[in-house]
């Protein structure tokens, strides 16, 4: 894919995202539903895609945009102590289920490309006392993170948006621990698509 094609990419995946954060979009991401009764709407998806009433209740309000496509933290098999990166981190839902999982001695870091994203789950740390979470400024394909210091990666629906999937792969490889782990939830290619959908990049958020 030529570079000014990957620009087109990640543009409008910011742009989609930044209305989402900001509540100016009838459409919240290619997994999820329309901004009426948005709360609600978050709620259902997360206990469909695999999220327990408890985890759903137990994060900051606003967080949970049912933005994900399953829950990557129930095959992280994540432990106290362990250091977690979310990839495309958004509102910060799962880095605030995961900061639970690894306590007071472990750490998480949040990468999203989205200022306004950013902007929510620093406020939700801040204003809810969480000590452990990092949220940074970034995109997937280069991490603002330092080689093999990372235990876990986990990424919800989120890699699919990249134009540039192997290097994404490349950089989780780069960041994790010799023997570390990712857990993945995304959706999948079944079949080859047309010559029209791979030039219209308004679809990789629709």
């Amino acid at each position: 894919m030529n570079p000014n094609k990957n620009l087109l990419i990640k543009n409008a995946v910011h742009e989609s995202y930044k209305s989402i954060a900001l509540g100016k979009t009838d459409k919240n991401s290619c997994c999820s539903t329309s901004k009426i009764s948005l709360k609600k709407s978050a709620v259902e998806i997360s206990n469909k895609i695999g999220y327990s009433e408890e985890e759903i209740n137990s994060v900051p309000s606003g967080v949970n945009m049912g933005l994900g496509c399953g829950n990557p933290l129930s095959i992280s098999k994540l432990s106290p102590n362990e250091t977690l990166l979310d990839l495309g981190s958004g509102g910060g839902f799962d880095c605030f289920l995961a900061s639970k999982k690894v306590g007071p001695t472990g750490f998480v870091i949040g990468v999203d490309m989205t200022h306004e994203m950013l902007r929510k789950a620093r406020m939700a740390a801040s204003q809810n006392g969480y000590k452990n979470i990092d949220f940074r400024l970034g995109e997937i394909e280069n991490l603002p993170v330092a080689d093999n210091i990372v235990d876990v990666v986990i990424s919800n629906c989120v890699i699919n948006l990249s134009p540039n999937k192997q290097r994404v792969y490349d950089e989780i490889y780069r960041v994790l621990k010799p023997g570390g782990r990712i857990a993945i939830s995304d959706i999948v290619l079944m079949r080859e698509l047309t010559e029209d959908m791979k030039a219209d990049e308004s679809l990789y958020c629709g």
